[in-house]
């Protein structure tokens, strides 16, 4: 089992402005690979302070020009917010400027408030994505491709450059029935039970393993979860009051009321406690976290994405980076060795 390092990219205090904001990033990325994360996840949204980074390619080709070798996973791109047409030149030239390290993270999109203000509805993205999808492959597999669907109708057309290394596609998914879908088609999958408890983990992870069984196989699970390394008690109290202020934030874009000002999402109330979320994501000291990933190791996920930043200074997010990579990352690589 191998970690990639999520780039949350959060700006909960405006006065931050993008330029700090996207130079912590890339110092979190360059720090990723001198640990030895197997990668880092880019994620994509627009008009809210969250999860912000509106062009997860340019960002990828960004930390592809400060490293060497670690893969760089959008996480996701929203298909139909786009035209294939571009974006398919768009994942061309990316591939090209990182140097065939980019993993192409794709999905529908998440939050309501941002698809809706950009004019597609949510209750449209499913549809749009599965054709967009369809003629994303296409372009990036033919020449000479014609379309005559419902969002899109154009006569043959080549994009250019054309590819020239491998653009391993990964899906967004998150219900168990799309994952087992996706992974009978053969498509590596990208998923997360955000703050739920494990028994949705591994409802999905379970569906995974039953679409790959019965697909062409060779396709990977990577799992998005919380998970920050504390020192003591009194720092997981901390971190996860932290990270229960975030999802008060999270909830109001993702299946929320979308209530948004001036570009800030405003903190909501939850149904979930502070002690569920805690038990729930993986916010603990070094034992019990090796025993908890042990246990997604177990259940077949190939890649963990590590989501650390609930929006605590940079400081802290690069040394628990540190000490996650001193205490916890070797002993999986270990394991990783004997089998």
């Amino acid at each position: 089992m191998e970690f990639v390092h999520f780039l949350s990219s959060h700006m909960l205090d405006p006065a931050k402005g993008g330029k700090l904001l996207y130079r912590e990033t890339v110092e979190q990325a360059v720090l990723a690979e001198a640990l030895g994360y197997m990668g880092v996840g880019i994620p994509e949204h627009h008009l809210v302070n969250l999860l912000l980074v509106p062009s997860p390619l340019q960002m990828a080709v960004k930390i592809a020009a400060h490293t060497r070798h670690i893969k760089l996973m959008t996480s996701v791109c929203q298909l139909p917010l786009r035209d294939m047409r571009v974006f398919a030149g768009e994942v061309v030239q990316a591939q090209a400027l990182c140097d065939g390290r980019l993993m192409l993270g794709v999905g529908k999109g998440a939050f309501g408030f941002e698809t809706e203000r950009i004019g597609v509805p949510m209750e449209d993205t499913k549809p749009i994505f599965e054709e967009s999808l369809a003629v994303l492959e296409a372009l990036l597999t033919r020449a000479d491709v014609a379309w005559d669907g419902a969002r899109y109708k154009f006569e043959a057309l080549t994009i250019m450059p054309r590819p020239e290394d491998p653009i391993p596609l990964m899906l967004g998914v998150m219900a168990p029935a799309g994952i087992e879908a996706a992974a009978q088609k053969g498509y590596h999958v990208q998923t997360t039970p955000l703050g739920a408890a494990h028994g949705a983990l591994e409802a999905q992870v379970g569906a995974f393993h039953r679409g790959r069984a019965a697909g062409p196989g060779g396709n990977r699970l990577s799992l998005q979860r919380g998970v920050y390394l504390v020192r003591d008690a009194a720092e997981r109290r901390r971190m996860v009051d932290q990270a229960y202020r975030y999802y008060m934030s999270f909830d109001n874009v993702f299946g929320g009321p979308g209530l948004v000002d001036q570009g800030i999402v405003r903190p909501m109330g939850r149904t979930q406690t502070v002690e569920e979320l805690g038990q729930n994501i993986v916010i603990c000291e070094r034992d019990e976290m090796i025993d908890r990933l042990a246990e997604y190791q177990s259940l077949g996920i190939d890649d963990v994405i590590v989501t650390s930043n609930f929006g605590q200074p940079q400081a802290e997010t690069l040394a628990m980076m540190e000490r996650f990579a001193a205490e916890v990352m070797p002993h999986f690589a270990a394991k990783q060795q004997a089998a």
